[in-house]
């Protein structure tokens, strides 16, 4: 038989998909994968939406690309794998040529929507780590939003193309999932697939790797920079490199995400580019299910990796779902040290907050008498660049600041 079906030869027989010879273990194989890769993908996903949301220490607006990518994830296990299990156990198609372009365009719209919002958290930690002010200034929770629905609206744009005749959506593999057409060798077919490829996978790549060169560039510069200056504006320049190291700590779980999403997605990138360069022929209905099948379980990565790797996000699931909390290997100890540390902070804020306002008038004088403007100039060499700090008494407060890189960087 030749593969792929066209969506013609379907139509003669509307309610009996074509069917492959092979063994029924593969299929049941298949199916018991798939099913607890979305089990996993569902719930932990699920869970990573949970504590973002409930915690209002990790509702920031980066924050806002990981839950629409956990959101992503979590409909693409819900839409693709109790379908494909079923399928796999019925050993063909049973849901029509309207299921199979649903099933599709679900897949191919959360697909897209994923990797594009991976570069959205890439670009993010490039303007946070390499121009901290401008990325102050620029972000905030309704412009990420403003974004995120940029992402959803250019990913819906991909997607919808095979409903109007340009390529199509059909059964791949061992005709028990569907996807968009990439081996009927068409100028229309062949276009779309270049495209698709170019606009949603090499472009957003090169987006990501651009942006990882900077960030460590960035901190290698940083590094060296504290290095450099001198013992009497230590503590503002260590003040400055914690700042960027604790960003790049989240960098780094952003790009270990990343790098799992693009690692499960290149097998079926490379079968889709053989088909498309003519080689059609060579590909077995295996060599397209297996990587359809990884392709989709790049949909587990995130809660695994943020439930190995972020602390915050591990306090708030030991907190909100204690169940969990002996898998996550958080005691109860560090789960309510962590909630204590959170409520003294705050309390201490307002405190301070207080004292600050009843104690004005008294410091007003002094601080009159008082204030002083200690400037030092700092030359990095890494950066160069001249900074200076600046050191002012004004109200009883002590203001700081450090011209570093591109942005001034303030502490009050």
């Amino acid at each position: 038989q030749d593969l792929p079906f066209s969506l013609k030869q379907l139509q003669d027989v509307p309610h009996a998909f074509p069917t492959l010879d092979v063994p029924d273990h593969a299929h049941y194989t298949i199916g018991t994968v798939i099913l607890v890769v979305g089990i996993t993908g569902t719930l932990g996903n699920f869970l990573v939406i949970y504590a973002f949301c409930r915690s209002r220490s990790l509702r920031t607006p980066a924050n806002m690309f990981i839950i629409n990518l956990a959101i992503s994830d979590f409909l693409m296990s819900i839409t693709q794998a109790p379908i494909f299990f079923t399928t796999s156990l019925h050993k063909r198609w049973i849901f029509g040529k309207k299921g199979c372009e649903l099933y599709a365009f679900c897949g191919a719209l959360f697909g897209i929507t994923s990797m594009i919002t991976l570069m959205a958290i890439a670009l993010d930690r490039y303007f946070v780590i390499t121009r901290p002010l401008a990325s102050i200034v620029v972000m905030s929770k309704k412009k990420a939003l403003i974004i995120l629905l940029g992402v959803w609206l250019y990913s819906l744009a991909w997607s919808l193309p095979p409903f109007f005749g340009w390529s199509a959506y059909v059964p791949e593999g061992l005709l028990t999932s569907c996807s968009w057409d990439y081996v009927t060798f068409t100028p229309s077919v062949r276009a779309y697939t270049m495209l698709l490829f170019c606009f949603v996978f090499f472009i957003p790549l090169i987006a990501i790797i651009y942006s990882y060169v900077f960030i460590f560039k960035a901190i290698k510069n940083t590094n060296e920079a504290v290095q450099n200056i001198g013992s009497d504006a230590n503590k503002v320049s260590q003040r400055q490199y914690q700042r960027m190291k604790n960003e790049w700590k989240m960098a780094k779980i952003a790009l270990i995400v990343i790098l799992l999403y693009v690692i499960s997605w290149a097998p079926y990138s490379v079968v889709a580019l053989v088909a498309f360069a003519g080689y059609s022929h060579l590909l077995t209905p295996f060599m397209n299910t297996v990587p359809a099948v990884i392709a989709k379980a790049s949909a587990i990565h995130n809660p695994i990796i943020y439930a190995i790797t972020h602390p915050k996000y591990r306090m708030a699931i030991a907190k909100y779902v204690p169940c969990l909390r002996p898998l996550l290997r958080v005691s109860r100890k560090d789960s309510k040290s962590s909630s204590r540390y959170l409520s003294t902070r705050r309390s201490t804020i307002t405190s301070q907050s207080e004292i600050s306002g009843l104690q004005k008038g008294k410091r007003w004088q002094s601080s009159l008498s008082d204030s002083e403007s200690v400037r030092k100039t700092l030359y990095i060499s890494s950066f160069k660049v001249v900074g200076r700090v600046d050191e002012k008494m004004h109200y009883g407060v002590r203001y700081r600041g450090s011209l570093v890189g591109r942005g001034l960087i303030v502490w009050g």
